[in-house]
């Protein structure tokens, strides 16, 4: 996967994490916490720990010594905080840019450049958090965060935190941009074990269409309707397995799409009907 990306001058990971009111029951966080989060996570995925050179281990048996390395150039920084801008100048216009600017230099660049490139954003709040402090506040206060900006190491890290603070792992889409090519995902794995059962939670990738729509093709107003067909069908009880509460009726994966496609085709249909 660091090699797709890659490959494709993936350098921008966004990754929603939207609090469901009819999941009320699937996040650990009591509902007056996590009641009203919808956070954008912008992540660099081309750089830091995971693409730095050097990197080995070495030494005989015992002694062995490992070595990583975390670097982090102008250019890339800078276009990753340009994409986190313009994606918070359409949202709440507020941008929480993450790092550890306390121990490491890689992150004191980090600052100095964000810091920089707000200057062209005047209309967007930028703000600065240590990484840890961030963590403590996504799961003490996550309702409070709009657009979250970091590095590839702790983007990693704090996206996967803040599928846990909203509770629904199924739900959750991922986008991969930057390139020529966007890679457009839900979050879960493969998930083997359930092959061909028909049971698998399609929301996430029905989702990442949603992300596909808006940043590859700009149709907002698509997108929405995709996102919109997803609370309808939740809020009207509709459960995959891994989102059922104990006997409650679940229902499967091809059923999920053809209510999701269902909603979608009468939302066009109305709004045709009010175009014309």
């Amino acid at each position: 996967l660091l090699r797709l990306r890659q490959e494709l001058g993936a350098f921008a990971n966004l990754r929603p994490a939207v609090y469901y009111p009819a999941l009320r029951a699937c996040s650990p966080l009591r509902e007056e916490v996590v009641k009203g989060t919808d956070i954008l996570i912008v992540r660099e995925l081309l750089g830091g720990l995971y693409f730095g050179q050097p990197r080995s281990i070495e030494g005989a048996m015992g002694a062995r010594q490992a070595l990583n390395t975390m670097r982090y150039g102008e250019p890339e920084i800078e276009r990753i905080a340009r994409v986190a801008f313009e994606l918070a100048r359409g949202r709440r216009k507020r941008l929480l840019s993450v790092d550890k600017a306390n121990v490491l230099e890689c992150s004191r660049l980090w600052r100095d450049v964000v810091t920089r490139i707000s200057t062209d954003f005047p209309d967007v709040h930028l703000s600065h958090q240590y990484v840890d402090s961030a963590a403590m506040m996504l799961v003490q206060k996550p309702a409070e965060f709009d657009v979250l900006l970091t590095e590839n190491m702790f983007g990693d890290i704090l996206s996967d935190q803040a599928g846990g603070v909203v509770g629904s792992l199924g739900l959750l889409a991922s986008a991969s941009i930057g390139g020529p090519v966007g890679l457009y995902e839900p979050v879960h794995g493969s998930a083997p074990d359930i092959a061909g059962q028909g049971v698998a939670n399609p929301l996430g990738a029905i989702l990442s269409i949603a992300l596909m729509l808006r940043h590859t093709f700009q149709l907002g107003k698509e997108a929405e309707c995709v996102e919109d067909a997803v609370v309808a069908a939740l809020e009207d009880g509709m459960r995959t397995r891994d989102l059922a509460k104990a006997g409650e009726r679940s229902v499967k994966t091809e059923e999920a799409g053809a209510r999701i496609v269902e909603l979608v085709s009468a939302a066009a249909t109305t709004e045709g009907r009010a175009a014309s």
